[in-house]
């Protein structure tokens, strides 16, 4: 029997299922399945068609047909049908939120699996790896490892040429099919716009250019690092380049510690851009276009006092400046106001937009004001800086940049954004707005974030109960945890106020497959173990059971050990229990002072089940090798979820947000630097923090479930 297999090129979603199902019939038998490509988005309605015979099947019909002719390649059909089920209909969305649910599933069946069904290649995997390939959303989530297993299974995959190789066919394929593409009846050739699953308006391929443009007057904050990192995102799906630009128009607030910060913070994160540069760099080029604008009537000096000003434009009355003469503003601006002269201190150079326009942002907003502190960069040779609304628009298009990626609270400035590009007659540049991070409880705002350090309510902007990109990684947030999290939420423009515990969840996804496993003992109780070795025994074990090259720690064996006060408590005369990682002993005698145990006495019996006890506990041998830890835990620093407007948030700060519980730690803790990350086996992830005297800190990682016995909700 003949196979033909016609794929459409231009197809929405690409038939790599498909293709590759005939790859591997084509490579493990006599059978040959010739493949064309045609340039259109549907061969007869569908992405592809395959003739099988005089038979003729179309997309999800085709790799169950091949199935079907050739079970012995082709593995696994009646067990795959829910994941080819998946494939069709979940794994192509281009939701983020939608896909991360599905890819969520899939990283959990793949946990301790190398292939979706049975132990080869499968229908199954054919069906998801070609749907994932087929998902340009998916090559961003692979390369920053979102989902630790789906990575593993699809980069594995890749490796062998009927699937990677099919990605390379497709690819000639399309370029050949471009060479090939008609002439339009005007003689032109036809222009090919690439297809990107986020499209941004007139977006083409090497031609998009973002920019992040942080105001260095504090430090990077969560918000800011999604912002970051949608623009360098979006830049790299278009082929494109990232503008890194320091927004330093008031020199009140501005510091070089701030900058220097912001570019540490960020090359952190993983984010460089294609280049580095100042709103100051075009002090004079925004001045002489302020002057444009005041010379075509379409801005003038008002020196009416804030309040007053401020209540006209919510009356929307003019200012009695409003029609002071060209010359007269242009006066005012290049004397007083550029000199810092008592007139021109009063004075502030509004654009002459609207006096009542229902979107406020459009009443005559000031573009320029007066300020004599030297700017650290260019010193007192301004007296005066253009504000953010007028810089923002005027430098994006100096800069060349395309696409202006910035928070949904803007919205309403974005008619006033328009507005400065026409009436300057500066080339266009387009606005996509997405919606900025917001946490239950959190402040984000730099002005309030000040306040808790100036009252010493945190030690400084990188405490971890800062929501700064330096707070949330000494908390043990990781660069790929913060990455993930911020592409899982996507350029969505749904203001949400969101739960801690999203983001940590994903951490923990992150930290978990390589943190070592350590011990750390709580209140510590003494058990005695006859049976064991009366002098100590070191072995070695490995860190982590399910990641051996997390590589081996010392354990030490002996008959004094010491279990936590909490165990303790829980257990009853002649219970047998497990020592974790060791075996079975069972309780002789508990020794009591009202309801606490002080003391046990046991016997070693290894022989013991492990599976039928009802306490696993972790024990550590009670030698000089222990080592002192403190185990810290954090609260968040707002009681309420949400501060409404008109809320105080003095009123709504949180008692106690800092628990220090003391306990004793295994010796390899020893060999631990400041930053490690760890697992303390039953008590959850912990960073190290110091180690001063002796003592070892140890900040609590939230996991995005656990309740810490130590601290507060995760």
């Amino acid at each position: 029997m003949s196979y033909s297999l016609t794929i459409a090129a231009k197809a929405p979603v690409v038939a790599y299922d498909a293709l590759t199902a005939a790859a591997f019939v084509n490579s493990e038998t006599d059978s040959s399945i010739t493949v064309d490509f045609v340039d259109e988005k549907a061969v007869d309605g569908a992405s592809v068609v395959l003739k099988a015979g005089t038979e003729t099947v179309k997309d999800g019909a085709v790799v169950e047909k091949l199935a079907s002719e050739f079970p012995e390649v082709l593995v696994g059909a009646g067990q795959s049908a829910e994941w080819v089920q998946v494939a069709s209909s979940e794994l192509v969305v281009k939701d983020f939120k939608k896909l991360a649910v599905s890819l969520e599933k899939l990283d959990a069946h793949l946990n301790l699996r190398s292939f979706i069904v049975g132990y080869s290649v499968s229908v199954a995997d054919i069906a998801v790896w070609g749907a994932l390939r087929s998902n340009g959303m998916v090559g961003s989530i692979i390369k920053n490892t979102v989902y630790t297993n789906v990575t593993r299974w699809y980069q594995f995959l890749e490796q062998d040429k009927r699937f990677g190789g099919m990605v390379e066919l497709m690819a000639k394929a399309v370029a050949e099919l471009k060479k090939k593409s008609k002439v339009k009846a005007d003689g032109k050739k036809e222009s090919h716009k690439a297809n990107f699953d986020i499209d941004l308006p007139d977006a083409k391929e090497g031609q998009v250019v973002t920019r992040f443009p942080p105001e260095p007057s504090g430090y990077l904050h969560i918000g800011h690092a999604k912002a970051a990192i949608l623009n360098k995102y979006f830049a790299d799906q278009y082929k494109g380049k990232l503008i890194i630009r320091f927004d330093d128009t008031n020199p009140s607030k501005e510091k070089v510690e701030f900058q220097d910060s912001i570019i540490e913070d960020l090359k952190l994160l993983g984010i460089k851009g294609d280049k580095l540069t100042y709103s100051s760099d075009y002090f004079q080029e925004m001045y002489d276009l302020a002057v444009q604008l005041i010379k075509e009537g379409k801005a003038y000096a008002d020196d009416t006092v804030q309040e007053k000003m401020r209540q006209e434009r919510m009356d929307g009355i003019a200012s009695e400046r409003r029609d002071r003469s060209v010359e007269e503003n242009l006066r005012i601006f290049t004397q007083e106001m550029k000199n810092g002269t008592e007139e021109g201190l009063k004075n502030c150079i509004r654009a002459k937009i609207s006096v009542d326009n229902p979107n406020k942002a459009l009443r005559d907003p000031v573009i320029y004001r007066c300020n004599l502190t030297p700017h650290h960069r260019s010193g007192s040779e301004w007296k005066m800086y253009p504000t953010y609304d007028f810089c923002v628009p005027v430098v994006d298009s100096l800069e060349g940049v395309t696409h202006a990626l910035r928070t949904i609270e803007y919205r309403d400035r974005n008619p006033q954004y328009d507005w400065f590009l026409e009436a300057l007659k500066l080339r266009k540049v387009h606005i996509w707005d997405f919606a900025r991070v917001n946490f239950v409880r959190t402040l984000l705002s730099k002005r309030k974030l000040q306040w808790f350090v100036d009252k010493g309510y945190v030690s400084n902007w990188d405490d971890p109960r800062f929501p700064t990109v330096r707070g949330v990684r000494r908390r043990g947030m990781t660069v790929e945890g913060l990455n993930n999290f911020v592409i899982s939420q996507g350029p969505s423009r749904n203001v949400i106020n969101l739960e801690w515990s999203i983001i940590w969840a994903m951490n923990k996804k992150v930290i978990d497959p390589i943190a070592p496993r350590h011990t750390a003992i709580v209140s510590p109780v003494k058990v005695h173990i006859e049976g064991a070795p009366s002098e100590p025994v070191v072995e070695k074990k490995p860190k982590h059971k399910k990641n051996p090259d997390v590589g081996e720690k010392d354990v030490i064996f002996y008959n004094q050990v010491l279990i936590d006060q909490d165990d303790a408590n829980s257990l009853e005369d002649g219970e047998e229990l497990t020592l974790m990682d060791w075996g079975n002993i069972i309780v002789t005698k508990l020794n009591k002072e009202g309801d606490n145990v002080t003391s046990i006495e046991a016997k070693l019996h290894l022989e013991g089940d492990f599976r039928k006890t009802k306490h696993k506990v972790t024990w550590l041998a009670d030698t000089p090798e222990k080592v002192d830890v403190d185990l810290v835990d954090f609260d968040l620093l707002i009681t309420k979820d949400k501060l409404e407007e008109g809320d105080d948030f003095e009123d709504f700060i949180t008692p106690e947000t800092e628990f220090h519980t003391a306990a004793l730690g295994d010796l390899n803790i020893k060999n631990m630097k400041v930053g490690d990350i760890i697992q303390f086996e039953r008590k959850g992830y912990f960073r190290l923090d110091k180690i001063e005297d002796g003592k070892y800190t140890f900040f609590t990682i939230p996991d995005g479930k656990v309740v810490n016995k130590y601290g507060a909700k995760k």
